[in-house]
């Protein structure tokens, strides 16, 4: 594997810590499904905070996020020796915000115009994506190191946020 520089602050913190931020506090080494354990740990952090934030500093928010999980993930990578091995799970956890953004633009309380149902079909659609990696996702895991890990999945989720999109603008027209 190749060493990214871009990332070097991110080889000064501890192997445990790296190891523990990568799986989700070996949340990723302990189930069977680890990609979607972390899909749903970040459907609850998106959940959680992204009515505090404009648009603006969220998206921002989740910029700085993915950088910094891709830091992790390349290290960790590093330590496991291996790409992308399906422990790491901080990339799933990162991704799945990038699903909902611009949703409340339809209703500002999702929950009120489709409830559940809506947000369930955002993380079938982004594990759809993320485990088939159609439409050239394939080509971007292939992207060396912690990038290819994190970036994958953002596209996969960048995807089914407009597919999200598309039903729930059906569902109001």
């Amino acid at each position: 594997m190749k060493l990214n520089h871009t990332f070097f602050w991110a080889r000064l913190l501890p192997k445990p810590l790296i190891l523990n931020l990568a799986t989700l506090g070996n949340v990723g080494t302990k189930t069977k499904m680890p990609g979607t354990f972390g899909s749903i740990f970040g459907f609850f952090f998106y959940a959680i905070t992204y009515h505090y934030f404009s648009s603006f500093v969220y998206i921002f928010a989740l910029c700085i996020m993915t950088y910094v999980a891709a830091a992790i993930c390349d290290t960790a990578e590093q330590y496991m020796m291996k790409k992308d091995p399906s422990s790491i799970i901080l990339d799933e956890f990162v991704a799945v915000p990038f699903i909902f953004l611009g949703l409340n633009a339809f209703n500002p309380n999702v929950l009120e115009a489709g409830g559940w149902p809506i947000y369930l079909s955002g993380i079938l659609l982004f594990r759809f994506f993320d485990i088939l990696k159609p439409l050239g996702i394939r080509q971007i895991e292939r992207i060396q190191g912690g990038v290819g890990c994190v970036l994958d999945d953002v596209v996969a989720a960048l995807v089914s946020c407009f597919l999200l999109h598309l039903l729930v603008l059906n569902m109001i027209s």
